[in-house]
Order: C-alpha cells, then structure tokens, then sequence
C-alpha cells in the first residue's frame, strides 16, 4: 500500500485504465483518480470531489502542480487541463523538455518504465460507507506527480501504442511500496 501523508498533504497512487497517452513525446493525457474504485489503502473517491478545489484555483489563477514522484523540487511540466468528468479525474499536459526530469520522465514513459500517476491532496470532507471504507467526499488537490508506484493497480498507463505489461500480485506491489518507503524514510534522515 502506498498512502502518504505528511504535514497534511496526502497522496494516491493510482494507473490509469485508459492509459496516459504521450502526444508528440511531450503532451500526456489520461485520469489521475477513478470515481468508486477501491484503492490498496481502502478507500473511495466519490464524484464531484475535487469540484471545489478546482474551482478555488481557477478562481485564483493558479493550478495544478505536475511533479516527479512528489518532489516539490521537481516540477517536470504543466498541467493545461486538469478536471472532473464522469469517470474521474481528467489530466491534459505537457512535460517541459527544458528541465532534465521532464526529458527523462517523457521517455521513461515511451519506454514503459513508468506507469503510474499519483494525486497529492488534503482531506475536506470524508465519511465511512456501509462497508467501512473511507470515502473523500472533497478533497483540495495540490499536485498531480508521475511515479513509479501506483496505488489502483487495476488502473494503468503507458505509451500510447503499447499495451500496459500484468502488474505483480498485491503482495509484491505491497513489498515494493515499503521498500520505496523505506528508502525515501532513510534518505530523509541522512539529510
């Protein structure tokens, strides 16, 4: 399972069942969050959870962060078009070929090393179903990175003409999260 939370700030890993689209080896396009799917974490976006969010950064002129693996020192590109539909969460972008993460992550994504988008938000508004799991109900949505470990494995990305390869079993992926986890936990207090 990989759900971080720091200073408030949560993140969802998720791949895309209809896969990130690259477009001219920079544009990229798919869904960050699936509407009612269940995560490795439990829990449930509900439809029309971001709305607010992404009215109040409209209403600011701000958007969107597009980052690598949550770096807040890795911008790699812009997020053009970022919103709600019915299926979920909708991105559009581009990766800026001026920064050495953006030219890298646009071709670990051609090659199909990198398969996952991951949203960091914070919790608004939650509530328990009749299942127990959590539901976001509104969340305020800070960035949307490209990363390695996705938390819907059911949901997938990679280049547009490839097909996305079977993903390890849940507990692999749960293996492999807390390796990463792990690491990022050792690299931090090294600092």
């Amino acid at each position: 399972m990989q759900q971080v939370i720091e200073s408030g700030l949560e993140r969802k890993f998720c791949q895309l069942g209809e896969g990130l689209s690259v477009v001219d080896g920079t544009r990229i396009e798919g869904y960050a969050s699936l509407f009612g799917e269940i995560d490795q974490g439990g829990d449930v976006v509900q439809q029309g959870a971001y709305a607010a969010s992404l009215q109040h950064l409209a209403a600011k002129g701000r958007g969107v962060k597009l980052l690598w693996q949550h770096n807040p020192a890795e911008p790699i590109g812009i997020w053009d078009e970022v919103r709600e539909d019915g299926k979920g969460l909708y991105v559009k972008g581009r990766l800026l070929t001026d920064v050495a993460r953006g030219r890298e992550a646009a071709a670990l994504i051609e090659a199909g090393a990198i398969d996952g988008l991951s949203i960091g938000y914070r919790t608004v508004r939650s509530h328990k179903n009749d299942t127990g799991r959590r539901v976001l109900a509104e969340v305020e949505l800070w960035e949307v990175s490209l990363v390695t470990f996705p938390m819907l494995p059911e949901a997938r990305i990679g280049a547009k003409s490839e097909t996305a390869p079977d993903m390890p079993d849940e507990t692999l992926f749960r293996e492999l999260a807390a390796v990463v986890q792990d690491a990022r936990r050792h690299l931090a207090s090294a600092e």
